[in-house]
């Protein structure tokens, strides 16, 4: 089951039925990986391990910052793509959509095992929950709608906004089995960072997730994201521990990630089935590591 996390993103779960949101996590920790999930290191893991994920070298700077940042908060306005519409969340339109997506199948309530919060008893507390989403005023929270019809089939949310040191992150990302691994998905996370990093000119975009959530570490660099390093027990959620894995985009690096995004995106890359002919992750590893 694919989930997001970055605190949030995809991730495959395994659905453990009716166990507890804390027992899901610790199930999932003894599970290991899945069967195709062998190309990635799982060694994250492990902390021992000669295998763990390096940071992505980067020169320190001091240098001055011209033009300075254009101190610009994004509005809460609908995002619309060819294949996705993020909306702005408003509880009373997506409550029941996205409450059917996550809370009424074993695989959907599998969304919340690496989410700090949820899942809910019933309807009318998640719709509780999505009103103070809405309400919030340090994060601005969208339900993502495929195109041409489809239901609202999950979330992702604007956090962390310094506008005025130009730094931002994509965080709070789960995504209905209905939407998962499709280009819907990803088209409405590249539409959440073309906004800030091109249409607001932000210089640092953010990616936080648990550090055992191995998907959404894979999510991360399959988006263009470089890790930055490990923050050991950052957090304590659901009663347990959480080391946090950094990873991030800056401002000089986006013109190059967004045109691998977009050759991705572009039809010459679909077949008539509407599957990728190529791999999104590999396309971002193979540019140049000055960019």
């Amino acid at each position: 089951m694919i989930l997001i996390d970055t605190s949030s993103w995809i991730h495959l779960l395994r659905p453990y039925g009716d166990l507890t949101a804390r027992g899901r996590v610790e199930a999932a920790l003894r599970a290991g990986p899945p069967a195709d999930a062998r190309s990635f290191n799982w060694s994250c893991r492990n902390p021992m391990s000669k295998e763990t994920e390096q940071r992505f070298p980067r020169p320190l700077s001091g240098a001055c910052v011209d033009p300075l940042p254009s101190g610009l908060v994004p509005a809460r306005r609908m995002l619309e793509g060819r294949h996705v519409r993020l909306e702005p969340m408003d509880p009373a339109m997506h409550a029941d959509d996205l409450y059917e997506a996550s809370h009424t199948t074993g695989t959907g309530r599998a969304i919340w095992t690496w989410l700090p919060e949820g899942p809910w008893p019933d309807r009318a507390a998640y719709a509780s929950h999505l009103r103070e989403n809405a309400g919030a005023l340090d994060r601005i929270y969208y339900a993502l709608r495929p195109l041409p019809d489809g239901k609202a089939s999950g979330q992702a949310s604007f956090m962390d906004i310094h506008a005025g040191n130009g730094v931002i992150e994509i965080g709070y990302i789960w995504f209905a089995p209905s939407m998962q691994r499709t280009r819907a998905a990803t088209e409405a996370l590249c539409l959440m960072l073309d906004h800030a990093m091109t249409d607001l000119r932000y210089r640092r975009m953010q990616w936080r997730c648990n550090a055992l959530n191995e998907r959404s570490r894979a999510a991360a660099r399959r988006l263009g994201f470089r890790f930055e390093g490990i923050f050991h027990n950052h957090m304590v959620y659901k009663g347990l521990n959480r080391d946090t894995a950094w990873y991030s985009i800056l401002g000089e690096e986006w013109p190059a990630v967004r045109a691998v995004l977009q050759d991705w995106l572009d039809d010459a890359n679909f077949d008539v089935r509407g599957i990728a002919k190529r791999s999104l992750g590999a396309m971002m590893t193979a540019r140049s590591p000055r960019s």
